[in-house]
């Protein structure tokens, strides 16, 4: 079940749903696949799935801050980067999510809304800008080890 990027229809913001794909033990989160909603419920209580909503508002807070294209691979090495910065995006939203499945079958996962508070009102986020917000949340997704 794969991570989705919902653009909004006439406003400059998306949505990101990102199901849980594997136990994550350091989280004791291990029991993923559920049969209701209502047992969903109960993972996105707990104090481990707090803790990663808590891990992922920091990295996303830093992926933004740096999208993922700019990082360096080679630390040793000095670069000057002399492209404009995109502005930064805002996270209105990150909570737990009730992810259903193709097999009836329900997951807790992250969902993340964020805003572009300097593009056109009323309008759909750029194409490009799209792009930036699903490199941020696959990095997202690696660094928290989720699929």
């Amino acid at each position: 079940m794969p991570m989705r990027i919902i653009p909004d229809e006439n406003q400059p913001s998306v949505a990101i749903e990102i199901p849980l794909e594997k136990p994550l033990p350091d989280y004791d989160l291990e029991e993923l696949e559920q049969p209701t909603p209502r047992d969903v419920d109960g993972i996105l209580v707990t104090q481990g799935f707090r803790d990663l909503v808590d891990d992922a508002r920091g990295i996303l807070t830093e992926l933004i801050a740096a999208p993922p294209n700019e990082h360096h691979k080679d630390e040793k090495v000095l670069e000057i980067d002399l492209a404009p910065r995109p502005h930064p995006l805002e996270i209105t939203q990150l909570t737990g999510a009730i992810c259903p499945t193709d097999d009836e079958v329900y997951r807790p996962g992250l969902w993340i809304v964020l805003f572009d508070p300097v593009a056109r009102p009323r309008f759909s986020l750029p194409e490009a800008t799209v792009r930036r917000i699903s490199a941020i949340a696959g990095e997202l997704v690696k660094r928290l080890q989720l699929a």
